[in-house]
């Protein structure tokens, strides 16, 4: 009967157990594995987690170090502002600060405005970015994530979100302004003290984030944390708890998941293989990936050779996949080091190099 009852626990979704959230995720940073989530593929608001798109366009588009000047398009932003003033000069790096740490709606106008020449220029380009990442359930209608005078708003969802900020982590000026406690500022009207808005910064582990409230979409909330080399980004949506949330999913992530070796290139051998007998076959990084100590049964290595007829040495000759189940979560290329000339082959291995070969 106990055992019985220990089942039924563990079926019962983790939402029970407090999280308020009306979708939630936690996503592994380093493969897109999915490690906790419900209400996936919600529709939902997303509010001013926008800017995060609005941020790594601007990064991988702008010169960040040009001087803007900043024009009457701030009159159209209300809500969270840098109160930045027209005629102002800022740096695009500055505004990128003022955009994540503050959530300015005001530097939200200006950096579209500065990188695409007018915000339905840079929403489409939101729209484009959008769609190479694959975020299927994402539409972008303006860089800020206030609604519009229609009632329309940024709509996306938790896996889409998390994909996103998966992205954006790549880039170091990305990572280094979503960290950011505090931020000083010096133009040619004044002076600012920026500090950030995410009270997650607090948390030893915590390595980024961006809020975002309307009063259509509450309050959403994008984190990014990193213990014992595992690295996590956590999506809530329609969140009246959020900061408690992402502190208790990121306690349970990390208290029950571990980096396992699962290649190691020092013991990296292939069984079986006839085919390249005068190389050695051999990987040249290690690779891990965070699992539960019982997902280690469900890990499988793949080999696939290619028949190559021409090679050197440090060609590439195929990959091992790392697959869990049915999915496969990385592949790392075979190369060879030939150990005999070819044309030293015996007459038995030159053989059997025709017959392959034929």
């Amino acid at each position: 009967m106990k055992k019985l009852i220990w089942f039924i626990i563990l079926l019962i979704p983790f939402k029970v157990y407090g999280i308020s959230a009306s979708s939630a995720i936690a996503m592994d940073l380093d493969t897109g594995r999915i490690l906790y989530g419900y209400n996936l593929d919600n529709k939902r608001l997303i509010a001013s987690t926008t800017k995060i798109m609005t941020a790594i366009i601007a990064i991988e588009h702008g010169n960040l170090d040009e001087v803007v000047k900043v024009s009457d398009i701030i009159y159209k932003a209300y809500g969270s502002s840098i109160y930045i003033e027209v005629g102002e000069e800022i740096t695009l790096r500055d505004l990128l600060y003022g955009l994540l740490l503050r959530s300015g709606n005001d530097a939200a106008l200006v950096i579209a405005e500065t990188i695409s020449g007018s915000k339905e220029e840079f929403v489409y380009l939101m729209n484009e970015y959008a769609n190479n990442l694959e975020m299927k359930n994402t539409v972008f209608y303006n860089p800020h994530g206030l609604e519009e005078n229609d009632g329309s708003g940024n709509t996306s969802t938790v896996v889409d979100m998390a994909k996103l900020t998966k992205y954006a982590m790549e880039n170091s000026t990305f990572r280094d302004i979503f960290k950011t406690k505090e931020h000083k500022v010096k133009t040619n009207y004044k002076s600012y003290v920026w500090h950030n808005k995410n009270k997650l910064l607090n948390e030893e582990y915590i390595t980024g984030g961006k809020t975002g409230f309307t009063e259509k979409a509450r309050r959403t909330l994008v984190s990014t944390g990193s213990k014992n080399d595992i690295n996590v980004v956590v999506v809530t949506l329609n969140d009246p708890d959020d900061w408690r949330d992402h502190r208790n999913l990121y306690n349970s992530v990390f208290s029950s998941y571990k980096k396992y070796l699962v290649i190691n290139k020092k013991k990296f051998k292939v069984k079986d293989d006839t085919y390249y007998e005068d190389g050695e076959l051999f990987v040249k990084n290690d690779y891990s990936i965070a699992l539960k100590k019982e997902e280690l049964k469900s890990v499988n290595l793949n080999i696939n050779l290619m028949k190559l007829k021409n090679y050197n040495n440090d060609d590439i000759v195929g990959y091992v996949e790392v697959k869990i189940k049915d999915e496969i979560y990385h592949k790392e290329p075979i190369y060879i080091k030939i150990t005999e000339e070819k044309e030293n082959l015996n007459w038995w291995q030159k053989l059997k190099r025709w017959v392959f070969n034929w």
